[in-house]
């Protein structure tokens, strides 16, 4: 075979093999953290936190107060509706199984203005955040991801 068609078609190859490739791959999926592990021991998807270095976590396993400490602030679009939220470096709480309440750290960008969610439940296949007496009830599904940081690489 004559070497400027077998170049040729080298070329040709290439160029059709990477027009198939995904243009947007996903970042690969980091280790989850001990926080978001501590979030499926209460019923939760570890996507409810982001993908983001963990500093610092802790649970009193009696009375249910935690805290997470981040890597710094982190902001977000939450799915499905394209929601931008906000997470302070610190986010405290306190957690039962399928409840989250007195929620302080996460805002979401809601109707032009900025909300407090102050409380996260789980359930069945849904989770349903709190803003003070409103609540929003999305499927649990769409939280099995952490999301990354906009502006910032996931952390692997």
């Amino acid at each position: 075979m004559n070497p400027k068609i077998l170049i040729l078609f080298a070329l040709l190859l290439n160029l059709t093999s990477k027009s198939f490739q995904n243009p947007n791959p996903k970042p690969p999926k980091s280790t989850p953290s001990s926080a978001h592990i501590e979030l499926t021991n209460y019923g939760f998807p570890v996507g409810l936190l982001p993908d983001t270095t963990v500093l610092g976590f802790a649970v009193n396993q009696t009375s249910g107060d935690f805290s997470v400490r981040l890597g710094g602030a982190c902001r977000i679009t939450l799915p499905p509706d394209n929601y931008v939220a906000t997470y302070s470096n610190t986010i405290t709480g306190k957690i039962v199984k399928g409840r989250i309440a007195e929620l302080n750290g996460i805002r979401v960008r809601a109707f032009f203005q900025w909300w407090s969610i102050t409380g996260i439940r789980s359930s069945g296949d849904n989770i349903v955040f709190e803003v003070g007496m409103v609540t929003a009830k999305y499927p649990s599904k769409n939280f099995d991801d952490s999301p990354a940081c906009e502006g910032q690489r996931s952390s692997s």
